[in-house]
């Protein structure tokens, strides 16, 4: 179900198929579809910041994100990726769908001190995994930290692609499209081609590497 999405997700970045909506990929009431939605985070709604690419399906779309929202809250001990993760969909719900700023629940507080305390393999690593909040606006805060680590990112997606980890590349290669000051000599246009083709057509994939080019226009 996730793979299913992702691909209705891309196809919506590519301006291919039908009008993009939440609610005609999943199904409202479905613990899998809430499911799908928390694992995909802010990029079930990605296609909403393109606003020539989908028109949002308004309470549908709003029932499935609560609904994720509401199975799956960070607990006490959650990691901080999954703190992250749920706070960039609140925020891509205030962002992207119509009404977003009423009633949903409040973005948790992220602990960021790892961006800093991280050995580079350890952030590359917890990077990739915040690849769905790389959308423009979405977790500045996280962004201006991270820009401080572009240089590591970069070993961080080199490592990714010579240990054949695509999923991973694809997402660090995400985030450096997003920051500035990437390395020339990284090659990451190139390097993002190559990772999508190797993957043999993995939509999670696919997804960051056409999300790179779309908003960023990196990747080629």
């Amino acid at each position: 179900m996730v793979a299913d999405a992702a691909t209705g997700v891309v196809l919506a970045l590519r301006g291919e198929g039908d009008p993009y909506a939440l609610s005609s990929l999943l199904r409202q009431g479905d613990a899998l579809a809430s499911a799908a939605v928390r694992v995909l985070g802010a990029d079930a709604l990605a296609p909403y910041a393109l606003d020539h690419r989908a028109v949002p399906g308004g309470e549908n779309d709003e029932a499935l994100v609560r609904e994720a929202l509401a199975a799956h809250p960070p607990g006490p001990d959650a990691s901080a990726v999954s703190v992250w993760s749920y706070r960039g969909l609140v925020e891509a719900s205030h962002a992207f769908l119509p009404g977003g700023a009423n009633g949903w629940p409040q973005a948790p507080d992220a602990a960021s001190d790892w961006v800093a305390d991280d050995p580079w393999p350890k952030l590359s690593h917890r990077t990739s995994q915040l690849a769905a909040l790389a959308l423009p606006g979405l977790a500045q805060s996280l962004a201006d930290r991270l820009s401080t680590r572009t240089d590591d990112l970069a070993r961080g997606f080199v490592r990714a692609v010579r240990r054949r980890d695509w999923l991973q590349a694809a997402g660090i290669g995400r985030w450096l499209a997003r920051l500035p000051d990437v390395p020339p000599t990284l090659g990451l246009d190139t390097g993002l081609v190559f990772v999508r083709q190797m993957s043999q057509g993995d939509p999670r994939v696919a997804l960051h590497v056409v999300a790179a080019r779309q908003f960023y226009g990196r990747g080629g």
